[in-house]
């Protein structure tokens, strides 16, 4: 019988030893599968570019960025991800459990797979490729693929290497503080990635225009969706008596759902919105949730706007959050559009509501605008664009 250290024990190891008694329970979970189990690798195609995405697929984007690439001619690419127990999948071209990242086997089977059949690799977010080797990035593998003649770039998403201390200067509502356990682990994590960044040499991209603050050497990638899904399930908008609000909290702290709570419990106490605050839905029935609402509220805090705001856009809800000036400014300056979400922050967004209720006509204008916006900026066709540069620079066969 498997006996495990309990869970007050195991806590209170060294991180040493907890790091290596994880590691062993997971090549232990490991040895329930057998090789044959494990998705077989992409077949390798005969394009002159052959670009590999991964290894997070963050909110699908590895695969949605992958998709992109393949629309240009002469390219082919894969994406990959780990499976992580728990968690929704979102789609990939391939992917393996969490347990087989420790297998030295399947390491060693992957490692070859890449050197030998990709020209470009893009790593997210400074995650390991070749599964888990004792190191907690993927510098050493950036060096590795560098060497081996293949053209590697990194991408980052946001958390990743958006810097507390910086985000905190130049935003009066941002979540992040010194001493609260969460800034003070993404402090550290995204001072040592830009330490990365700045020694490897290699072309840099990011998923939102506020991350330019953090790597200024970036280029924007620009988050990708396919619109056709939230459209489809979109109900025509303010067609009942209530309107339906709707938030999606992926990360409280970082959305300031404790305010968009307050708010919103009051409004919907008093009869005027059916307020649903949602959470441990599938990524494949969300299209059905937003398509119900009215009114997507976002975030209050981080000044940025990304992939479940896109959504909500295409889907042609009202979207209401933090986009800030800066991001504002930017996208102006970079694509020449507005952007159509309705600005508020945790002190306006009871004004900004009540507005709306009282002239649903103008909201529902503003609305009209997102799915214009996202097939123009947002479906793809922008993000391959993005890639082009760096995709046909240098062809290796």
């Amino acid at each position: 019988m498997a006996v495990t250290a309990p869970r007050s024990l195991r806590d209170h190891l060294p991180a040493p030893l907890a790091r290596t008694a994880g590691a062993v329970r997971r090549r232990l979970v490991g040895l329930r599968y057998s090789y044959a189990q494990l998705p077989a690798f992409p077949q390798v195609s005969n394009d002159p570019v052959r670009l590999f995405v991964g290894p997070t697929n963050s909110a699908g984007q590895g695969y949605a960025w992958a998709r992109s690439a393949r629309t240009l001619p002469g390219v082919n690419a894969v994406s990959f991800s780990v499976h992580r127990r728990g968690q929704f999948q979102f789609a990939d071209d391939y992917g393996v459990p969490l347990s087989w990242f420790g297998q030295p086997r399947w390491q060693r089977t992957q490692e070859q797979h890449v050197l030998g059949s990709y020209t470009h690799v893009l790593i997210e977010s400074l995650r390991p490729l070749f599964g888990a080797r004792g190191v907690p990035d993927a510098s050493g593998e950036v060096n590795r693929l560098v060497e081996s003649g293949i053209n590697t770039g990194l991408v980052f998403h946001g958390s990743d290497i958006r810097l507390p201390s910086r985000h905190a200067k130049r935003e009066r509502w941002s979540p992040f503080k010194p001493g609260d356990d969460l800034t003070d682990r993404l402090e550290a994590q995204a001072s040592r990635f830009a330490a990365i960044v700045a020694d490897a040499g290699v072309p840099v991209f990011v998923s939102t225009v506020d991350l330019l603050d953090d790597v200024p050497t970036a280029q924007w990638l620009p988050v990708a969706i396919d619109p056709e899904p939230w459209q489809r399930a979109a109900r025509p908008l303010f067609s009942g008596d209530r309107p339906i609000v709707v938030h999606v909290p992926s990360n409280p702290q970082l959305k300031g759902t404790a305010r968009i709570d307050e708010v919103l419990t009051g409004l919907a106490d008093r009869g005027l919105v059916d307020y649903r605050r949602v959470s441990g839905v599938a990524h494949e029935q969300m299209p059905a949730v937003i398509g119900e609402a009215d009114i997507v509220i976002d975030q209050l805090q981080m000044g940025l706007y990304g992939v479940a705001a896109c959504e909500a856009l295409a889907a042609g809800r009202l979207v209401v959050s933090y986009v800030g000036s800066v991001v504002r400014d930017r996208m102006r300056s970079l694509t020449g559009r507005e952007v159509p979400i309705l600005e508020a922050d945790p002190d306006s967004l009871g004004a900004v509501l009540a507005d709306v209720l009282s002239d649903r006509a103008a909201a529902a204008g503003l609305a009209a605008a997102g799915p214009g916006y996202v097939a123009e900026l947002h479906d793809g066709r922008r993000s391959a664009q993005a890639l082009t540069d760096w995709l046909t620079s240098r062809e290796i066969v």
